[in-house]
């Protein structure tokens, strides 16, 4: 039996009906359910969940129902004022409820005098859409629960419980058993972020999570801005379907047309080829531009060839992150794949593209796996992830491998003040290890001074970023290229700062020192561009070791940063689709 926690009741009013949970917050419903929303209250709760009660919510997308009964747009998105611990409702594909033989397709719905909810089971007359927007239902049988008020809005389902559509009128005539339904593929003409959640045949997923990837990042508003309309002509072509009449508002509107009416399906995969190119500064992979000249002025680029490993929180809950893997080539960057996951399936989905990622480099590359994290994950044991199923190496073993923060590795400031370190660096001379010794008591003020005026190129950690959480923030957001930690342990007995287990004499050596002590004569002598290939020499005579575990450099982490790796060329701003 499938789950139905996701099945909800709204009122707003004096109006109730239903709706479906869509993602960890969202909540998807009828417009006209919602109508009184700005002067009454929103409410939603979960017959199958009644510990969460009732939750206010707030109407965060309009489809445009202008309030007649036959206007289109009756569609309505609702932001819970919480995350909720249910599991969001599956999606079947858009034409799965009117495929021959039409299925059965049930709706939860909440007339009166049914407040913990009931059943009525319909299917589709046809697979034409009434005035282009809907599909007419009729009962599957000429008994049972007919659809009346109560039922607007509620998830019409395929007996194995995937979302086909929504509810949203109902027959006023007796003993006349029909209804409408909004299919999803119009349903997401007014709401186009529901692409993102419902399977596309024809489409490769990959394409897919890589396009909706880069319409968050748009949607951010951290790059330039682009015409949708000019992406969805270059993606369709001269022969394509044309623009429809007013254009698109939005680059999710023009995304979710192409996916939903454009017939070729290629055409996904070349509107996400003209956003990348836009959002990068990289010419698209159907037609690369050949390489500009070198400019003799600037500093050599390190012979490194990142693989980069992007994780960033997806906005559909607190456990879904973005993943995207790509490789970078002669200066551009190729995107590999990218799939929005639950946290405990990233290290799989890495493991399954790290391969082909590695296999975009040129042959002589000297690869480096670098793993672009969001801060809380910046100790993420990503260095033991194995290479594969088949392959029980540690990544750490197996490539030069460092971490970097994700908000550092997008700030325009850091990313400019590290440039000018490195070109310090590549003037030679040796480095000094700025210690942030365990259990350490200088202020984060003092400790961002001394890393600014000692002109720091390495910050050596004692304990972990949890143990000095404020002293570990102050290494980021700083222009230091270089940060080492062990990410085990704690500050030690016998500090004043830390927590006393008044076990074992005060005096015992201090292991956070011990490892400072042991890095500073390890890295002694090693040019900064060298450390990740040294770092990996270090891991593998750790895991060596009789006792792996006890090895000082078993749980190194290393953040490493160089701009230079991750060029950008200068033509993203004048690129034709503007």
């Amino acid at each position: 039996m499938h789950s139905a926690a996701w099945h909800a009741r709204i009122a707003c009013g004096d109006e109730v009906g239903a709706g479906f949970l869509v993602t960890g917050r969202r909540v998807l419903t009828c417009a006209h359910v919602v109508r009184w929303s700005d002067r009454a209250a929103v409410t939603v709760s979960f017959p199958h969940a009644r510990e969460l009660g009732e939750l206010s919510a707030t109407v965060v997308v309009h489809g445009g129902w202008a309030g007649e009964v036959t206007d289109p747009g009756d569609v309505a998105v609702l932001e819970l004022d919480r995350d909720v611990p249910l599991a969001p409702a599956g999606f079947a594909p858009p034409a799965a409820a009117y495929t021959e033989p039409y299925p059965k397709l049930i709706a939860y719905g909440f007339p009166e005098g049914y407040d913990e909810g009931t059943l009525a089971e319909y299917q589709a007359v046809s697979a034409q859409l009434i005035a282009g927007e809907w599909l007419e239902l009729v009962a599957w049988n000429g008994h049972g629960q007919p659809l009346v008020a109560g039922f607007s809005g509620a998830a019409a389902t395929l007996p194995d419980g995937r979302v086909a559509g929504m509810i949203t009128a109902a027959s006023d005539a007796p003993d006349v058993r029909k209804g409408r339904m909004l299919p999803l593929d119009v349903m997401a003409r007014y709401w186009p972020e529901l692409r993102e959640l419902v399977p596309a045949p024809g489409h490769r997923d990959d394409t897919r999570d890589l396009l909706h990837a880069l319409l968050r990042r748009a949607a951010a508003g951290t790059g330039p801005a682009c015409d949708p309309n000019r992406l969805y002509v270059d993606a369709v072509g001269a022969f394509g379907p044309p623009l429809p009449p007013g254009g698109f508002s939005s680059l999710w509107a023009a995304a979710a047309y192409v996916q939903g009416e454009v017939p070729d399906p290629a055409a996904e995969g070349r509107f996400a080829d003209r956003l990348r190119e836009l959002l990068h500064g990289e010419p698209a992979l159907s037609s690369p531009a050949p390489a500009a000249a070198p400019d003799a002025s600037a500093p050599a680029a390190p012979a490194w060839s990142p693989v980069v490993v992007e994780i960033d929180h997806s906005g559909a809950g607190p456990d879904q992150v973005t993943v995207e893997v790509s490789a970078y080539r002669d200066g551009r960057r190729r995107p590999v794949g990218a799939r929005r996951l639950p946290r405990n399936a990233v290290r799989a989905y890495v493991q399954s593209r790290i391969d082909e990622a590695v296999a975009h480099l040129a042959p002589d590359a000297d690869e480096l796996v670098t793993f672009v994290l969001p801060r809380e994950w910046l100790n993420e044991a990503v260095a033991h992830w194995e290479c594969g199923a088949d392959d029980s190496t540690p990544l750490g073993c197996a490539y030069p491998l460092v971490v970097t923060d994700r908000a550092r590795h997008h700030s325009g400031r850091l990313r400019h003040q590290l440039r000018k370190k490195w070109q310090k660096l590549d003037s030679g001379g040796a480095i000094e290890v700025h210690r942030v010794e365990c259990g350490t008591r200088e202020r984060p003020p003092s400790l961002r001074k001394r890393l600014w005026d000692g002109d720091a190129h390495l910050a050596g950690f004692a304990a972990p970023p949890t143990a000095a959480r404020q002293h570990f923030e102050v290494g980021l957001t700083v222009p230091v290229p270089v940060l080492l930690w062990p990410r085990t342990g704690a500050p030690c007995p016998g500090h004043e700062d830390a927590p006393r287990s008044g076990a074992g004499p005060e005096d015992r050596p201090c292991p956070g020192t011990a490892f400072l002590d042991q890095l500073t004569a390890a890295v002694a002598g090693v040019p900064p561009a060298e450390l990740p290939r040294h770092i990996l020499s270090l891991r593998l005579t750790a895991a060596a070791d009789d006792e792996p575990d006890r090895h000082w450099a078993s749980d190194v982490q290393l953040l490493w940063d160089d701009p230079r790796c991750f060029p950008e060329t200068t033509a993203s701003l004048h690129s034709p689709v503007a």
